[in-house]
């Protein structure tokens, strides 16, 4: 496969996506840090008939997590059928009693769903997580592939690889597809957040307009954006990048300076979209995770093609005698935290350590699932002039509107410690291009 050209601009494509901005910024303990995001030019290749498969398990995933977020808001049957037990949807930290009874424009909650996999040294795929609240990273292959092809025209040339430059038409397509009549507008917490490249990057591309809290105000249950010449414009959607507790200080944390005061209101009344829908967070936990073969099977009536890693959950006296007789193989994982972080390794931990969290987890049982360390495959990564294996997952995002489709293309990220299982980008890792071949 061509690709020596990519290789040799390495140096060079890093240092225009610094350029660009393409850097991944943290906010911690009251101090903003910008990092750069390492790209490695050796791509992730997935050949066509596995993406066939993929997508078809994504898709099935994806539209029976919007059926069960829907249900969960409105008829409730997975619970009163006793398929979900309802201490697992009331207690989430992502379930919100305000969105009870809220139908979304088409009844989609999850317009956008980042759905994180492994490849396992068995061939199979599993399913890591479910983002469905406010996933982010796709702007960061988009620009990625687009930097490569100017690098190498050849590879592109040579090799039959689907374009990924068309995920900004899928996003356009989809927001139309529910916007209620207006502007597309992608709301941003400002330059301090995480991704605000890609919430500039994504406006540019889908021709929609970038705005802060402030220049958006609502007026008799109509949002509306505010020009540089005070003119108003109603929004039909709105692309949210700021969670749930801070989207309207009316509606719930009343110390948010970065929401809209009363656009809870505008949504409720329904003349505005908002993506992702307030309230998906009740389907992000990891404990809600242990169910989703079942939602399927509820919902769709269908096996689930996709796997789980194998899970447990020690809410379950059964599978709390499991994982206590198999703590040392079993990464425990707490169900309200993100990014990589509240991952715990059995192995790892002291004997104090140790004693200290089987404590915890008898206390608060249902805070934390336990899975099965998956043996995922190690894919290559430049390292100085040498090619050294790493650990990677792939982050495939799912659009859903009119229907539902799998970008062809995705975010590998990769660890770039030797023995790391943890890839995520603020836990220093980094990230390749996604090659999804078309022959």
């Amino acid at each position: 496969m061509s690709g020596f050209e990519l290789l040799r601009n390495t140096e060079a494509i890093n240092e225009l996506l610094a350029r660009y901005g393409v850097k991944f910024g943290i906010y911690k303990n009251g101090v903003f840090n910008e990092q750069l995001f390492p790209f490695d030019p050796i791509p992730r290749v997935i050949p066509k008939k596995d993406f066939a498969y993929l997508e078809k398990g994504l898709i099935q995933r994806v539209d029976a997590l919007n059926l069960f977020i829907d249900d969960i808001y409105t008829d409730k049957r997975i619970i009163s059928d006793g398929v979900i037990p309802e201490e697992f949807i009331y207690n989430s930290p992502g379930y919100l009693k305000q969105c009870e009874g809220i139908v979304p424009r088409l009844r989609v909650h999850s317009h956008i769903s980042g759905i994180d996999l492994v490849e396992g040294k068995d061939d199979n795929w599993y399913i890591l997580e479910d983002n469905l609240h406010v996933p982010s990273g796709a702007s960061y292959p988009m620009i990625a592939r687009d930097l490569c092809r100017r690098a190498s025209p050849a590879t592109f040339r040579t090799n039959h690889i689907i374009d990924n430059r068309n995920y900004a038409v899928m996003l356009r397509e989809m927001m139309d597809s529910v916007n209620t009549g207006g502007l597309n507008v992608i709301l941003t917490p400002g330059r301090y957040n995480a991704a605000y490249f890609e919430h500039s990057f994504l406006a540019e591309q889908t021709g929609s307009v970038l705005a802060g809290g402030s220049e958006l105000t609502v007026e008799n249950g109509v949002l509306y954006f505010i020009g540089f010449d005070g003119r108003k414009e109603k929004v039909g959607a709105l692309y949210r990048r700021i969670s749930d507790d801070f989207l309207d200080p009316l509606t719930f944390n009343e110390e948010s300076l970065i929401g809209i005061p009363h656009v809870f209101e505008a949504y409720m009344k329904g003349n505005v979209s908002i993506i992702n829908a307030p309230g998906n967070g009740v389907a992000d936990d990891k404990g809600i995770y242990y169910f989703v073969p079942r939602m399927i099977k509820y919902y769709l009536g269908e096996d689930a093609i996709l796997s789980n890693a194998p899970t447990y959950l020690p809410f379950y006296k059964e599978d709390m005698d499991y994982v206590l007789a198999h703590f040392d193989d079993l990464v425990l994982k707490d169900v309200a935290e993100a990014g990589g972080y509240g991952v715990f390794f059995g192995n790892k931990l002291s004997k104090e350590q140790k004693e200290d969290f089987i404590a915890l987890l008898k206390a608060e049982p249902r805070r934390f699932i336990a899975q099965e360390v998956i043996d995922f495959k190690d894919i290559e990564i430049q390292e100085g002039n040498e090619l050294v294996p790493r650990k990677a997952d792939l982050r495939a995002f799912v659009l859903s509107g009119r229907d539902t489709k799998v970008w062809p293309s995705g975010l590998t990220r990769f660890s770039r410690k030797a023995d790391s299982f943890i890839v995520n980008s603020s836990q220093g890792g980094g990230f390749k291009d996604t090659w999804v071949l078309s022959l």
